[in-house]
């Protein structure tokens, strides 16, 4: 039912995220059993951008962005927010002017499974965005919906609290409670992968250097 705030959530250690926000999106989905992504329609208005936070969670109708403003009145320092229309819309839920009040709250971004409008003027401003489109479409403030509830995106399910991560490969959720054991993975698996490029840019075959001659040979396939 509409009309749900939750004004406290849990958040999770900020040097993990931080850490997190290091390793990146595809080595997060990796090192976590390749879970966690959002549509893979979100994209970020501005390249080279890398963050990470607590997801402050917007389920909103698909034409109205009024719970945006109840949502920012519990937004900390670190937080990004999550907009998601509970039907597909392509209305802008979010332009220069939210984005400005985000950033006075020390939001790290905004993510928006819909449209967002005044493009140039977000990137003047710099707060890292992602959404599924553009349009000068703006909404109307006449419906309610809910702030800091549980939303799916994608093939993603986000509570508030968890950590959102971003950059140019898309967006990803970390479960608070498993942010610190993913963080070691990822780091685990940067390190693997250091060693690997190392081994590759040293004229290292992939095929020997991944094994896969013997699985090649296990499904008839010698190669000379």
């Amino acid at each position: 039912m509409a009309g749900t705030v939750i004004s406290d959530i849990e958040r999770a250690d900020p040097d993990v995220i931080d850490g997190l926000a290091a390793c990146g999106v595809s080595t997060i989905y990796e090192a976590q059993g390749r879970t966690g992504l959002l549509a893979s329609t979100l994209r970020p208005l501005v390249a080279g951008t890398r963050i990470a936070g607590s997801a402050i969670t917007i389920s909103c109708s698909p034409t109205s962005n009024l719970m945006n403003h109840v949502a920012l009145a519990y937004a900390r320092a670190g937080d990004i927010i999550l907009i998601v229309p509970d039907s597909p819309s392509d209305i802008a839920y979010a332009g220069d002017l939210f984005a400005a009040a985000a950033l006075a709250r020390g939001c790290r971004g905004l993510i928006v499974d819909a449209a967002v409008r005044d493009v140039r003027d977000l990137r003047e401003l710099g707060l890292p965005v992602w959404s599924r489109c553009i349009s000068p479409h703006g909404p109307s403030t006449l419906d309610l919906g809910n702030v800091n509830v549980p939303v799916a995106c994608g093939d993603a399910y986000i509570r508030p609290g968890d950590i959102l991560a971003a950059d140019d490969d898309g967006v990803c959720v970390i479960r608070r409670e498993d942010a610190s054991h993913v963080l070691a993975q990822a780091r685990a698996r940067q390190e693997d992968e250091h060693k690997k490029r190392t081994a590759l840019l040293g004229g290292q075959p992939g095929l020997d250097l991944h094994g896969l001659r013997t699985l090649l040979a296990s499904k008839g396939l010698n190669l000379p």
